[in-house]
Protein backbone atom coordinates (compact mmCIF):
# COMPACT_ATOMS: atom_id res chain seq x y z
CA UNK A 1 0.00 0.00 0.00
CA UNK A 2 2.87 2.31 0.81
CA UNK A 3 4.33 1.73 -2.65
CA UNK A 4 1.25 3.21 -4.37
CA UNK A 5 1.27 6.86 -5.42
CA UNK A 6 -0.50 9.15 -3.00
CA UNK A 7 -3.00 10.32 -5.65
CA UNK A 8 -4.14 6.74 -6.23
CA UNK A 9 -4.55 5.99 -2.55
CA UNK A 10 -6.68 9.04 -1.89
CA UNK A 11 -8.73 8.87 -5.12
CA UNK A 12 -12.39 8.19 -4.38
CA UNK A 13 -14.01 5.06 -5.82
CA UNK A 14 -15.88 5.48 -9.08
CA UNK A 15 -19.52 6.35 -8.41
CA UNK A 16 -22.43 5.15 -10.58
CA UNK A 17 -24.18 7.84 -12.58
CA UNK A 18 -27.05 9.43 -10.70
CA UNK A 19 -30.49 7.96 -11.38
CA UNK A 20 -32.70 10.58 -12.88
CA UNK A 21 -36.15 10.65 -11.37
CA UNK A 22 -39.04 9.84 -13.70
CA UNK A 23 -41.32 12.56 -12.35
CA UNK A 24 -39.94 15.04 -14.88
CA UNK A 25 -40.95 12.89 -17.82
CA UNK A 26 -44.31 12.11 -16.25
CA UNK A 27 -44.93 15.82 -15.77
CA UNK A 28 -44.15 16.39 -19.45
CA UNK A 29 -46.55 13.62 -20.43
CA UNK A 30 -49.25 15.08 -18.20
CA UNK A 31 -48.85 18.53 -19.72
CA UNK A 32 -48.94 16.98 -23.19
CA UNK A 33 -52.15 15.12 -22.36
CA UNK A 34 -53.77 18.33 -21.11
CA UNK A 35 -52.75 20.09 -24.32
CA UNK A 36 -54.23 17.22 -26.33
CA UNK A 37 -57.50 17.60 -24.39
CA UNK A 38 -57.54 21.32 -25.21
CA UNK A 39 -57.05 20.53 -28.91
CA UNK A 40 -59.91 18.02 -28.71
CA UNK A 41 -62.22 20.66 -27.21
CA UNK A 42 -61.36 23.04 -30.07
CA UNK A 43 -62.01 20.34 -32.67
CA UNK A 44 -65.36 19.50 -31.03
CA UNK A 45 -66.36 23.17 -31.25
CA UNK A 46 -65.24 23.34 -34.88
CA UNK A 47 -67.23 20.20 -35.72
CA UNK A 48 -70.40 21.79 -34.37
CA UNK A 49 -69.73 25.12 -36.08
CA UNK A 50 -68.75 23.87 -39.56
CA UNK A 51 -71.28 22.46 -41.98
CA UNK A 52 -73.45 23.40 -44.93
CA UNK A 53 -74.03 26.68 -43.05
CA UNK A 54 -71.22 28.17 -40.99
CA UNK A 55 -72.00 29.03 -37.37
CA UNK A 56 -70.06 31.44 -35.20
CA UNK A 57 -68.99 30.38 -31.72
CA UNK A 58 -71.70 32.61 -30.24
CA UNK A 59 -74.32 30.93 -32.43
CA UNK A 60 -72.98 27.52 -31.41
CA UNK A 61 -73.27 28.44 -27.74
CA UNK A 62 -76.79 29.83 -28.15
CA UNK A 63 -77.77 26.73 -30.10
CA UNK A 64 -76.51 24.53 -27.28
CA UNK A 65 -78.14 26.30 -24.31
CA UNK A 66 -81.05 28.40 -25.67
CA UNK A 67 -84.04 26.36 -26.84
CA UNK A 68 -85.51 29.50 -28.37
CA UNK A 69 -82.50 30.08 -30.61
CA UNK A 70 -82.89 29.75 -34.37
CA UNK A 71 -79.91 27.40 -34.40
CA UNK A 72 -81.13 25.13 -31.59
CA UNK A 73 -82.58 22.44 -33.86
CA UNK A 74 -79.56 22.50 -36.18
CA UNK A 75 -77.13 22.09 -33.30
CA UNK A 76 -79.08 19.52 -31.28
CA UNK A 77 -80.53 17.42 -34.10
CA UNK A 78 -77.64 17.42 -36.58
CA UNK A 79 -74.31 18.86 -35.46
CA UNK A 80 -74.15 17.68 -31.83
CA UNK A 81 -75.06 14.01 -32.49
CA UNK A 82 -72.54 13.89 -35.34
CA UNK A 83 -69.81 15.41 -33.20
CA UNK A 84 -70.42 13.18 -30.20
CA UNK A 85 -70.59 10.07 -32.36
CA UNK A 86 -67.31 11.03 -34.05
CA UNK A 87 -65.65 11.59 -30.67
CA UNK A 88 -66.89 8.29 -29.22
CA UNK A 89 -66.09 6.24 -32.33
CA UNK A 90 -62.71 7.92 -32.77
CA UNK A 91 -61.69 7.17 -29.19
CA UNK A 92 -62.82 3.57 -29.61
CA UNK A 93 -60.80 3.12 -32.81
CA UNK A 94 -57.67 4.71 -31.35
CA UNK A 95 -57.77 2.56 -28.21
CA UNK A 96 -58.51 -0.59 -30.21
CA UNK A 97 -55.52 0.11 -32.44
CA UNK A 98 -53.20 0.71 -29.50
CA UNK A 99 -54.28 -2.51 -27.77
CA UNK A 100 -54.06 -4.51 -30.99
CA UNK A 101 -50.52 -3.35 -31.76
CA UNK A 102 -49.49 -4.34 -28.25
CA UNK A 103 -51.18 -7.75 -28.49
CA UNK A 104 -49.63 -8.63 -31.85
CA UNK A 105 -46.30 -6.83 -31.18
CA UNK A 106 -46.76 -5.42 -34.65
CA UNK A 107 -46.42 -1.64 -35.14
CA UNK A 108 -48.48 -1.92 -38.33
CA UNK A 109 -51.25 -3.86 -36.60
CA UNK A 110 -54.87 -2.77 -36.27
CA UNK A 111 -58.21 -4.45 -35.47
CA UNK A 112 -58.39 -5.64 -39.08
CA UNK A 113 -55.41 -7.93 -38.44
CA UNK A 114 -57.57 -10.18 -36.23
CA UNK A 115 -60.62 -9.92 -38.46
CA UNK A 116 -62.62 -7.88 -35.93
CA UNK A 117 -63.70 -5.32 -38.53
CA UNK A 118 -64.56 -8.08 -40.99
CA UNK A 119 -66.66 -9.93 -38.41
CA UNK A 120 -68.65 -6.82 -37.53
CA UNK A 121 -69.05 -5.91 -41.20
CA UNK A 122 -70.20 -9.40 -42.19
CA UNK A 123 -72.84 -9.41 -39.45
CA UNK A 124 -74.15 -5.95 -40.39
CA UNK A 125 -74.23 -6.68 -44.13
CA UNK A 126 -76.09 -9.95 -43.44
CA UNK A 127 -78.63 -8.02 -41.36
CA UNK A 128 -79.14 -5.51 -44.17
CA UNK A 129 -79.45 -8.13 -46.91
CA UNK A 130 -81.45 -10.87 -45.19
CA UNK A 131 -83.33 -9.19 -42.33
CA UNK A 132 -84.05 -5.78 -43.84
CA UNK A 133 -82.33 -3.79 -41.09
CA UNK A 134 -81.92 -0.26 -42.35
CA UNK A 135 -81.14 2.00 -39.39
CA UNK A 136 -77.89 2.61 -37.59
CA UNK A 137 -79.31 1.71 -34.14
CA UNK A 138 -80.39 -1.60 -35.66
CA UNK A 139 -76.83 -2.42 -36.74
CA UNK A 140 -75.41 -2.21 -33.24
CA UNK A 141 -76.18 -5.65 -31.90
CA UNK A 142 -75.24 -7.38 -35.14
CA UNK A 143 -71.88 -5.63 -35.21
CA UNK A 144 -71.17 -6.61 -31.62
CA UNK A 145 -72.19 -10.20 -32.28
CA UNK A 146 -69.96 -10.40 -35.36
CA UNK A 147 -66.99 -8.86 -33.59
CA UNK A 148 -67.43 -11.13 -30.57
CA UNK A 149 -67.79 -14.31 -32.62
CA UNK A 150 -64.71 -13.47 -34.68
CA UNK A 151 -62.70 -12.68 -31.56
CA UNK A 152 -63.55 -16.10 -30.11
CA UNK A 153 -62.82 -17.86 -33.43
CA UNK A 154 -59.46 -16.14 -33.82
CA UNK A 155 -58.56 -16.97 -30.24
CA UNK A 156 -59.47 -20.66 -30.72
CA UNK A 157 -57.87 -21.02 -34.16
CA UNK A 158 -54.79 -19.15 -32.92
CA UNK A 159 -54.17 -21.73 -30.21
CA UNK A 160 -56.40 -20.77 -27.29
CA UNK A 161 -54.40 -20.47 -24.08
CA UNK A 162 -51.24 -21.18 -26.05
CA UNK A 163 -51.89 -18.42 -28.58
CA UNK A 164 -48.93 -16.34 -29.70
CA UNK A 165 -48.93 -13.01 -31.57
CA UNK A 166 -47.89 -14.74 -34.80
CA UNK A 167 -50.64 -17.37 -34.54
CA UNK A 168 -53.28 -14.77 -33.74
CA UNK A 169 -52.22 -12.67 -36.75
CA UNK A 170 -52.27 -15.67 -39.10
CA UNK A 171 -55.69 -16.82 -37.86
CA UNK A 172 -57.10 -13.31 -38.17
CA UNK A 173 -55.72 -12.86 -41.68
CA UNK A 174 -57.25 -16.15 -42.87
CA UNK A 175 -60.69 -15.42 -41.39
CA UNK A 176 -60.51 -11.83 -42.65
CA UNK A 177 -60.00 -12.99 -46.25
CA UNK A 178 -62.85 -15.49 -46.03
CA UNK A 179 -65.29 -12.95 -44.61
CA UNK A 180 -64.53 -10.26 -47.18
CA UNK A 181 -65.16 -12.83 -49.92
CA UNK A 182 -68.54 -13.45 -48.27
CA UNK A 183 -69.22 -9.69 -48.15
CA UNK A 184 -68.54 -9.30 -51.86
CA UNK A 185 -70.78 -12.25 -52.69
CA UNK A 186 -73.69 -10.87 -50.65
CA UNK A 187 -73.40 -7.45 -52.28
CA UNK A 188 -73.39 -8.97 -55.76
CA UNK A 189 -76.42 -11.20 -55.08
CA UNK A 190 -78.59 -8.63 -53.30
CA UNK A 191 -78.69 -5.63 -55.61
CA UNK A 192 -81.70 -4.12 -53.80
CA UNK A 193 -79.67 -3.64 -50.64
CA UNK A 194 -76.48 -2.68 -52.46
CA UNK A 195 -76.87 1.08 -52.00
CA UNK A 196 -77.39 0.84 -48.23
CA UNK A 197 -74.49 -1.57 -47.84
CA UNK A 198 -72.23 0.56 -50.02
CA UNK A 199 -73.01 3.70 -48.02
CA UNK A 200 -72.33 1.91 -44.73
CA UNK A 201 -69.12 0.16 -45.84
CA UNK A 202 -67.60 3.46 -47.03
CA UNK A 203 -67.77 4.83 -43.48
CA UNK A 204 -69.80 7.90 -42.59
CA UNK A 205 -71.13 10.10 -39.79
CA UNK A 206 -73.90 11.59 -41.93
CA UNK A 207 -76.78 9.58 -40.39
CA UNK A 208 -75.79 10.04 -36.77
CA UNK A 209 -78.48 10.23 -34.10
CA UNK A 210 -78.40 10.78 -30.36
CA UNK A 211 -80.03 7.37 -29.92
CA UNK A 212 -77.03 5.74 -31.59
CA UNK A 213 -74.63 7.60 -29.32
CA UNK A 214 -76.63 6.56 -26.26
CA UNK A 215 -76.59 2.90 -27.35
CA UNK A 216 -72.88 2.83 -28.06
CA UNK A 217 -71.61 4.85 -25.09
CA UNK A 218 -71.92 2.09 -22.43
CA UNK A 219 -70.03 -0.43 -24.58
CA UNK A 220 -67.31 2.06 -25.44
CA UNK A 221 -67.05 3.04 -21.76
CA UNK A 222 -66.59 -0.60 -20.69
CA UNK A 223 -64.08 -1.24 -23.47
CA UNK A 224 -62.18 1.95 -22.58
CA UNK A 225 -61.92 1.09 -18.88
CA UNK A 226 -60.79 -2.44 -19.73
CA UNK A 227 -58.18 -1.21 -22.23
CA UNK A 228 -56.77 1.37 -19.81
CA UNK A 229 -56.61 -1.22 -17.02
CA UNK A 230 -54.55 -3.47 -19.31
CA UNK A 231 -51.73 -0.94 -19.69
CA UNK A 232 -49.39 -2.65 -17.23
CA UNK A 233 -50.14 -6.27 -18.35
CA UNK A 234 -49.65 -5.31 -21.99
CA UNK A 235 -46.35 -3.65 -21.11
CA UNK A 236 -45.31 -6.94 -19.52
CA UNK A 237 -46.35 -8.93 -22.61
CA UNK A 238 -44.02 -6.75 -24.65
CA UNK A 239 -41.12 -8.28 -22.69
CA UNK A 240 -42.14 -11.81 -23.66
CA UNK A 241 -44.38 -14.41 -22.03
CA UNK A 242 -41.74 -15.74 -19.64
CA UNK A 243 -40.87 -12.27 -18.37
CA UNK A 244 -44.58 -11.45 -18.01
CA UNK A 245 -45.15 -14.56 -15.87
CA UNK A 246 -42.12 -13.67 -13.76
CA UNK A 247 -43.72 -10.37 -12.75
CA UNK A 248 -47.13 -11.90 -12.09
CA UNK A 249 -48.98 -11.39 -15.41
CA UNK A 250 -50.89 -14.27 -16.97
CA UNK A 251 -50.28 -13.95 -20.75
CA UNK A 252 -53.36 -15.97 -21.73
CA UNK A 253 -55.69 -13.86 -19.60
CA UNK A 254 -54.08 -10.63 -20.73
CA UNK A 255 -54.55 -11.56 -24.40
CA UNK A 256 -58.13 -12.73 -23.85
CA UNK A 257 -59.08 -9.52 -22.03
CA UNK A 258 -57.28 -7.45 -24.66
CA UNK A 259 -59.27 -9.12 -27.43
CA UNK A 260 -62.48 -8.54 -25.46
CA UNK A 261 -61.65 -4.84 -25.17
CA UNK A 262 -60.92 -4.64 -28.91
CA UNK A 263 -64.16 -6.46 -29.74
CA UNK A 264 -66.21 -4.01 -27.64
CA UNK A 265 -64.47 -0.91 -28.98
CA UNK A 266 -64.24 -1.97 -32.60
CA UNK A 267 -67.74 -3.45 -32.68
CA UNK A 268 -69.22 -0.20 -31.37
CA UNK A 269 -67.34 2.01 -33.82
CA UNK A 270 -68.03 -0.26 -36.79
CA UNK A 271 -71.73 -0.46 -35.99
CA UNK A 272 -72.08 3.31 -35.94
CA UNK A 273 -69.75 4.47 -38.69
CA UNK A 274 -68.83 1.48 -40.85
CA UNK A 275 -65.39 -0.14 -41.13
CA UNK A 276 -63.15 2.93 -40.80
CA UNK A 277 -59.52 2.23 -41.64
CA UNK A 278 -56.19 3.84 -40.68
CA UNK A 279 -57.32 5.65 -37.49
CA UNK A 280 -56.35 2.70 -35.30
CA UNK A 281 -53.12 2.37 -37.27
CA UNK A 282 -51.91 5.94 -37.37
CA UNK A 283 -52.73 7.32 -33.93
CA UNK A 284 -50.66 4.85 -31.85
CA UNK A 285 -47.64 5.62 -34.05
CA UNK A 286 -48.00 9.35 -33.51
CA UNK A 287 -48.60 8.85 -29.79
CA UNK A 288 -45.50 6.73 -29.24
CA UNK A 289 -43.38 9.58 -30.58
CA UNK A 290 -44.52 11.56 -27.51
CA UNK A 291 -45.05 8.97 -24.78
CA UNK A 292 -42.63 6.21 -25.73
CA UNK A 293 -43.74 2.58 -25.55
CA UNK A 294 -45.33 2.78 -22.07
CA UNK A 295 -48.97 1.85 -22.67
CA UNK A 296 -50.06 3.33 -19.35
CA UNK A 297 -49.52 6.70 -21.05
CA UNK A 298 -49.92 5.77 -24.71
CA UNK A 299 -53.48 4.46 -24.39
CA UNK A 300 -54.92 7.62 -22.75
CA UNK A 301 -53.22 9.67 -25.46
CA UNK A 302 -54.80 7.41 -28.11
CA UNK A 303 -58.23 7.95 -26.56
CA UNK A 304 -57.82 11.74 -26.82
CA UNK A 305 -55.97 12.17 -30.13
CA UNK A 306 -57.90 9.61 -32.20
CA UNK A 307 -61.12 11.71 -32.02
CA UNK A 308 -59.04 14.73 -33.09
CA UNK A 309 -57.94 12.89 -36.24
CA UNK A 310 -61.36 11.38 -36.89
CA UNK A 311 -63.34 14.59 -36.45
CA UNK A 312 -60.65 16.58 -38.26
CA UNK A 313 -61.05 14.31 -41.30
CA UNK A 314 -64.84 14.72 -41.10
CA UNK A 315 -64.56 18.52 -40.90
CA UNK A 316 -62.18 18.61 -43.87
CA UNK A 317 -64.56 16.42 -45.88
CA UNK A 318 -67.37 18.90 -45.24
CA UNK A 319 -65.21 21.88 -46.19
CA UNK A 320 -63.90 20.41 -49.44
CA UNK A 321 -67.30 19.39 -50.82
CA UNK A 322 -69.55 22.08 -49.34
CA UNK A 323 -72.59 22.08 -49.39
CA UNK A 324 -72.18 18.31 -49.71
CA UNK A 325 -69.48 16.25 -48.04
CA UNK A 326 -66.83 13.59 -48.60
CA UNK A 327 -67.41 10.59 -46.34
CA UNK A 328 -65.11 10.38 -43.33
CA UNK A 329 -63.97 6.88 -44.29
CA UNK A 330 -62.64 8.25 -47.57
CA UNK A 331 -61.02 11.26 -45.91
CA UNK A 332 -59.15 9.21 -43.32
CA UNK A 333 -57.72 7.04 -46.09
CA UNK A 334 -56.67 10.12 -48.06
CA UNK A 335 -55.07 11.82 -45.04
CA UNK A 336 -53.36 8.86 -43.43
CA UNK A 337 -52.58 6.69 -46.45
CA UNK A 338 -49.51 8.70 -47.54
CA UNK A 339 -48.17 8.57 -43.98
CA UNK A 340 -48.14 4.79 -44.11
CA UNK A 341 -46.55 4.72 -47.54
CA UNK A 342 -43.75 6.81 -46.00
CA UNK A 343 -43.66 4.59 -42.92
CA UNK A 344 -43.33 1.36 -44.90
CA UNK A 345 -40.56 2.83 -47.05
CA UNK A 346 -38.51 3.90 -44.06
CA UNK A 347 -35.66 1.65 -43.15
CA UNK A 348 -36.55 1.78 -39.50
CA UNK A 349 -40.16 1.32 -38.37
CA UNK A 350 -41.17 2.59 -34.95
CA UNK A 351 -41.31 -0.24 -32.46
CA UNK A 352 -44.50 -0.97 -30.59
Amino acid sequence: MSDLPRAEVDAPAAQPPPVRPSYGRNATRTIGLLCALLVLVLVLAASIAIGARQLTLIEVWNGLVDSGSADYSVVHEMRLPRTLLGAVAGAALGLAGGVMQALTRNPLGDPGILGINAGASAAVVSAIAFLGVSTFPGYVWFAFAGAAVLSVLVYIVGGGRGATPARLALAGTALNAALYSYLNAVQLLDTASLDRMRFWTVGSLASSEMGTVAQLAPFVAIGTLLALALGRPLNALGLGDDAARAIGVNPAWARALGMLAVALLCGAATAACGPIVFVGLAVPHLVRAVTGPDLRWALPYCAVLAPVLFLGADILGRLLARPGEIQVGVMTAILVGPFFVYLVRRRRVARA
